[in-house]
């Protein structure tokens, strides 16, 4: 089995591109600090946004999925699920909530990591829910003349328990012990976790939680207010390029996690840009057509309501229905397509 050891991470010299990334991000971290403390309590409407967007999100790229009015109902506790698909959804809404209220006492451990599975399939009678996985998986890919390729063998599962341990050992080693940089360590788990693939199902979803989880207990709270899952989801297939471009070599310890730790920095640096730019829109007492405008003026082509409600978490749908009818009307905005395929732009 490969030999876990997170040691090489405070040893090498990682590229311009991950330092500043790096840098970046910790400038960002001081702002949100910032902003946490001047007005905290009109961040909570950008809490249920986010709550929302991640038991979405994290869902839809495994295609498990349903109505937007059921996934808002599930997310925030309002209704129970129905079907299959959204005991899945609940049951991710479940593991996120503990995470968000529970994570400073949460340790990394592979009975917790078990625990959280566990706590994910809580609304399903599945027998392995808590458990390392009992047969063989692969990742695979499916081509559009219909074959089937195997990219990547995860370890056996005689070997799962053990290297789960080993991984959450080095983890908790060089992060206890200041050894290494969190923000190298943490995509490094989560490399290492999905290489193992160490459950029969919810694997993805498992690693994007412990992202949440890892980055909490390191001080890294933007997804608390910004859905880190959702900036996933809509750019899915360079997720899957970079962990595809990371596992090569891995059980022979010759892999380079460098293409998966540039993509989540980016993901977390994302997260934390629009986090700048939501608060800002709640903390100032500017009118609704005012709020709605900035909003606008924030986004590059085409639009749509949806973006700007998300931009705006104070405002009420009608309140941005309302903004984006005058824009329009003022000859700010342009309006095409209609019902659910409309979209605005700017024209100045």
């Amino acid at each position: 089995m490969r030999n876990f050891n997170y040691s090489e991470i405070k040893v090498r010299k990682w590229d311009g591109e991950v330092v500043g990334l790096i840098a970046a991000i910790y400038k960002e971290v001081g702002k949100q600090e910032l902003y946490l403390k001047q007005q905290p309590e009109k961040l909570g409407r950008l809490i249920e946004i986010a709550k929302i967007q991640s038991t979405q999100s994290s869902n839809a790229i495994e295609g498990i999925v349903t109505t937007s009015t059921r996934i808002r109902q599930l997310a925030l506790e309002k209704t129970t699920p129905k079907n299959r698909n959204e005991e899945e959804i609940a049951g991710y809404r479940d593991a996120l909530k503990v995470i968000h209220e529970n994570f400073d006492v949460i340790p990394v451990t592979r009975n917790y990591i078990l625990q959280l599975h566990k706590v994910m399939y809580g609304h399903m009678n599945n027998p392995y829910a808590g458990r390392t996985k009992n047969v063989q998986n692969y990742i695979t890919a499916t081509y559009p003349d219909g074959h089937m390729e195997t990219l990547f063998t995860p370890l056996a599962p005689f070997e799962t328990p053990e290297a789960l341990d080993r991984i959450c050992e080095e983890y908790n080693r060089v992060i206890g012990n200041h050894e290494a940089e969190p923000l190298i360590a943490i995509p490094v788990f989560i490399h290492d976790f999905l290489c193992i693939h160490p459950f029969n199902d919810g694997n993805g979803r498992m690693s994007r939680l412990l992202t949440t989880l890892l980055l909490y207990r390191s001080g890294f709270y933007v997804g608390r207010y910004i859905s880190l899952e959702a900036k996933i989801a809509k750019d899915k297939d360079l997720y899957y390029d970079a962990l595809q471009a990371s596992q090569v070599g891995w059980h022979e310890g010759t892999d380079d996690a460098t293409p998966f730790l540039k993509y989540l920095l980016g993901i977390i640096l994302s997260a934390y840009k629009d986090f700048e730019v939501r608060v800002e829109l709640v903390q100032d007492n500017f009118s609704a057509l005012e709020t709605v405008r900035r909003a606008s003026k924030q986004k590059i082509g085409r639009f749509t309501k949806q973006d700007i409600m998300e931009l705006c978490p104070s405002l009420s749908v009608s309140s941005v229905e309302g903004g984006l009818r005058k824009l329009v009307e003022l000859g700010e905005l342009r309006r095409e397509g209609v019902g659910r395929a409309t979209k605005y732009y700017r024209l100045n």
